[in-house]
């Protein structure tokens, strides 16, 4: 079962659209002082709260979790954010080029997380895992929400959509296009139906979030170590969530840059990566099917057809496109054996196109790059349902969930 719980929300009490900002994870912190110029309630300065001290400041100073925790009661003090008069459930909807998502807010159990209920299909960094733990234990919340996707329910979806009818709190379109509508679920009953539905979702599944539901949980555990009186209703047992559908998502390619053929010429490297593809010259620029890749190497694009006997077809993770390119082409011909610390592979997510890749490769900076075919959620949720890793940057999920119009507050 899925245990989803209503909650008392701080959110804005106006200007959400100045408020909210992209999670502090997609950008680094010179951005986030440009993008927070001139606007001292972009909530920025709660989930990047580096921005607010001296440039150079070290990321893990304690300063800047306390920092984190001044703007944010700072911005509840001055009535920024406002504290929700009961608890609720809210819906939280996306819409990007022409398509909607529609995701229910709520906040979901770090017991179902650890149980595997919640399952995961990414490894974690502990230094990132152990930052927003402290930034949690700091602020007392959680600030981003975690975003988890499940197998379609036609009862839930229904509820949704009726509730999708009535206006919305929030309603605004960021710079980059995308609209956001939240609505709030006040009602006792229409809560209880939906919590009552979740009941028959046997697991959710952490689309996008890993090092935030791991760090919701490790706060979890250490409350819980300290805590003699301990219930599991207490509110640190939860993390802020939004749970779409599965099939609303859209999961976009994670494309990679390679700095060069690790000392083959250009002719020993078509020879070998003949072994396990076949290829052609080709006018695209996206691969149009699964087990196919687009290069582009000296100003050409060429297609690669993964041959049959590259890959185990039966194999949930060997059989993912990207693990397909580490095993048979980033290994062991460009030797990079570990894509997560190697300096020679950068990564570029699908939202930025394929224009970025040939920049970048015409410039000199990259020798070669690679287009990928985007990973599915039902690939995702296979490698998750055998408790299974993907390679890292295997899935880029667009739109990405503004931080900013909901917290959890412990």
């Amino acid at each position: 079962m899925a245990i989803i719980k209503p909650f008392k929300a701080y959110r804005p009490a106006d200007n959400a659209d100045k408020i909210a900002c992209p999670p502090y994870d997609v950008i680094s912190s010179e951005e986030a002082r440009k993008m927070a110029e001139g606007n001292p309630i972009s909530f920025l300065h709660i989930d990047k709260p580096e921005i607010d001290l001296p440039v150079g400041t070290d990321l893990y100073d304690s300063s800047v979790y306390a920092k984190g925790r001044e703007n944010l009661d700072k911005f509840i003090a001055e009535g920024i954010l406002k504290e929700e008069k009961k608890p609720c459930l809210y819906i939280y909807a996306q819409t990007m080029d022409g398509r909607t998502q529609y995701g229910i807010v709520a906040a979901t159990s770090t017991e179902e997380y650890d149980k595997g209920l919640i399952r995961k299909h990414e490894l974690t960094r502990k230094d990132k895992e152990e930052d927003r733990t402290r930034h949690i234990q700091t602020l007392e919340a959680t600030t981003g929400p975690v975003f988890l996707t499940y197998p379609d329910n036609k009862k839930i979806n229904e509820i949704v959509a009726d509730i999708c009818k009535k206006e919305p709190i929030y309603n605004f379109t960021t710079e980059d296009k995308i609209t956001h509508k939240v609505w709030i679920i006040a009602d006792d009953a229409v809560i209880s139906m939906l919590e009552e539905e979740f009941k028959n979702i046997p697991l959710l599944y952490v689309a996008d979030g890993h090092h935030r539901s791991a760090s919701a949980a490790n706060n979890a555990r250490q409350k819980r170590a300290q805590n003699p009186n301990h219930t599991g209703g207490e509110s640190y047992n939860y993390f802020l969530s939004v749970i779409f559908p599965a099939s609303h998502l859209y999961i976009m390619a994670y494309n990679r840059l390679v700095k060069d053929l690790n000392g083959l010429t250009d002719e020993a490297f078509f020879t070998v990566l003949k072994q396990s593809f076949e290829i052609e010259k080709t006018s695209l620029q996206v691969p149009p099917a699964r087990h196919q890749f687009c290069m582009y190497l000296d100003k050409t694009w060429y297609l690669l057809t993964a041959k049959p006997t590259s890959f185990d077809a039966s194999d949930p993770v060997g059989s993912l496109d990207v693990s397909i390119l580490q095993n048979k082409v980033l290994a062991p011909l460009l030797g990079i054996q570990d894509p997560r610390i190697d300096k020679r592979i950068s990564f570029v997510g699908g939202i930025r196109g394929t224009k970025e890749l040939m920049k970048e490769v015409d410039s000199g900076e990259y020798k070669l790059a690679f287009s990928m075919y985007p990973t599915s959620i039902e690939e995702l949720m296979k490698v998750a349902d055998q408790n299974l890793i993907m390679p890292p940057k295997s899935t880029w999920f667009e739109p990405k969930l503004r931080s900013g119009l909901l917290i959890y507050k412990y």
